[in-house]
């Protein structure tokens, strides 16, 4: 490597000092022996760096390109110091969360900014899924923290759990689609005749679910809990809906709340699950605040 990082540090001091002499003041070394590093990186690279036919020595097109690009590494690797230092003390490298679709990711937005105050280095890898999509993160390593994780907790595994609450689900359809004309309560049979809107199940290993759909219905189906309700706006079909996520379309009258028998009414409870064997200092951070209430009732309202 004929770049190395302490010569781009005496580029960068140079630059930022505007001089040989007052770089080398700030790197505590003598004027000499800054004048040596730019000469040998000149050499070594058979560009020059700097224009010396002036009073003061000024970076040549070259010499601006290799500092520029040189800070972006000085950088990357201050950042990487500071991570090995942050794990060396117990702080994951990286902490990859999954997130159902019936939360949505913006949930957690104030709660990653708290966490951004412990200047931890630990990376967030932000993730959606859907239905067992979410116990399939966690079953297969692809998250070490699943929120929102609803249905049976899968078997063979030592898992740590949270409960965040009932999900309040909704069948709901725009007011000037046909199923509104029916007679309330509706009926299965009644509503079989309708097109469904399904949200995609992402699990890749375990086996898919469904909710809410009835054998033999049309179904459209989108990758995600927004795409659904929107879907259902447009008069696309029917469905059931998180009532916390679909009230503000419910209040702007581009949804109803449709009546259906006892017998075809669905609710369920969401989970935040991990593994409490491989908790470093970032996983039981979220752990514990998960604990909050107020915080664990602003996902589903």
């Amino acid at each position: 490597m004929r770049i190395s990082l302490d010569a781009l540090q005496v580029l960068d001091a140079i630059q930022r000092k505007g001089s040989f002499a007052a770089a080398a003041a700030e790197l505590h070394r003598v004027p000499s022996a800054i004048t040596y590093t730019v000469q040998q990186l000149e050499q070594d690279l058979d560009v020059q760096l700097f224009d010396r036919s002036k009073h003061r020595a000024s970076l040549t097109g070259a010499g601006y390109e290799l500092l520029t690009e040189g800070r972006l590494l000085l950088r990357a690797a201050n950042d990487l110091e500071c991570r090995i230092q942050q794990v060396a003390k117990g702080w994951e490298t990286e902490l990859r969360i999954a997130v159902d679709t019936i939360i949505g990711v913006e949930k957690l937005f104030p709660l990653i900014q708290k966490f951004g105050e412990e200047n931890s280095g630990t990376r967030i890898k932000l993730m959606e899924e859907v239905l067992a999509g979410s116990w399939d993160a966690l079953v297969s390593q692809r998250a070490d923290l699943v929120l929102g994780a609803s249905g049976d907790m899968p078997s063979g595994g030592s898992y740590a759990t949270l409960s965040l609450g009932r999900l309040r689900l909704a069948f709901m359809a725009a007011p000037k689609h046909p199923i509104c004309s029916e007679k309330m309560p509706l009926t299965e049979s009644v509503i079989s005749k309708y097109r469904a809107i399904s949200v995609a199940d992402s699990s890749r290993n375990l086996p898919p679910r469904t909710v809410g759909l009835i054998s033999g219905q049309d179904v459209l189906t989108v990758p995600s809990m927004r795409a659904k309700i929107a879907a259902q706006v447009a008069g696309l079909g029917v469905g059931y809906l998180p009532s916390h996520m679909a009230m503000p379309e419910v209040a702007a009258k581009k949804l109803r709340v449709l009546d259906v028998i006892s017998s075809v009414k669905y609710q369920g409870e969401g989970f935040a699950a991990w593994r409490p064997s491989r908790t470093g200092k970032a996983l039981r951070w979220f752990a514990k605040a998960l604990e909050d209430e107020k915080l664990v009732a602003s996902f589903f309202t």
